[in-house]
């Protein structure tokens, strides 16, 4: 072989390893910093005690804004704040609940234990403890609440591209509230509950985009 054609040969070799390098960096890069936002349906569950008072068991919205990071393929952590609404079903007393919520959570990539999936697939679980906030409206406006919870869930993700995907989001957050509570008679509605929301979802990669 002449060596003007080894050294052509050589120097495809090393573009296509330079392009393969590249294109791994980018797929982790991308996975690092996301930016996730959310819209759903909730259901606020309460503990029994306000009694003649009954949610819808769908309720619009929930709109969930979180930030994530991962520390590796499988491992990482995220902020998310979230806001939901609900209001009373037919038949019971009016009222209207803002449920507001900040979690802090660790997140992990199911993809090495489901290597089955096809490859635009991947399945997130998240968990983590936060601060809840409740305040009904109009005469109730004063019965707010602030308490603990602990929120779970699961993310089935569809990759569009590189850098964008979409997801379905199934959460649980428990309180940690107290049993103390205003007395319904005299104070009316209130809520120191869990609350369950299903969310859809766009996740946008913050990090390595100058590689996509």
């Amino acid at each position: 072989m002449r060596p003007y054609f080894k050294l052509q040969k050589v120097s495809w070799l090393l573009f296509l390893t330079l392009m393969t390098t590249s294109l791994s960096v980018a797929q982790r890069d991308v996975e690092k910093w996301k930016l996730q936002v959310a819209l759903g349906i909730n259901n606020p569950i309460d503990n029994g005690e306000n009694v003649g008072y009954y949610s819808k068991y769908i309720n619009f919205p929930s709109i969930n804004l979180g930030v994530q990071h991962m520390f590796s393929e499988s491992w990482g952590a995220k902020l998310d704040f979230g806001y939901n609404r609900a209001s009373n079903a037919e038949g019971s007393l009016p009222y209207k609940l803002n449920y507001t919520r900040i979690n802090a959570q660790v997140v992990y990539d199911f993809n090495k234990l489901l290597p089955f999936l096809p490859a635009p697939i991947g399945v997130v679980g998240h968990a983590g403890p936060g601060v809840t906030m409740t305040k009904p409206l109009a005469n109730f406006v004063n019965n707010t609440y602030t308490y603990l919870n602990v929120l779970g869930g699961l993310e089935v993700h569809y990759r569009l591209s590189e850098s964008v995907s979409v997801y379905v989001d199934g959460s649980y957050a428990l309180s940690l509230s107290g049993k103390d509570k205003y007395v319904l008679a005299t104070d009316g509605y209130s809520f120191n509950g869990d609350l369950a929301y299903v969310a859809l979802g766009v996740s946008i990669s913050l990090s390595g985009c100058h590689y996509c």
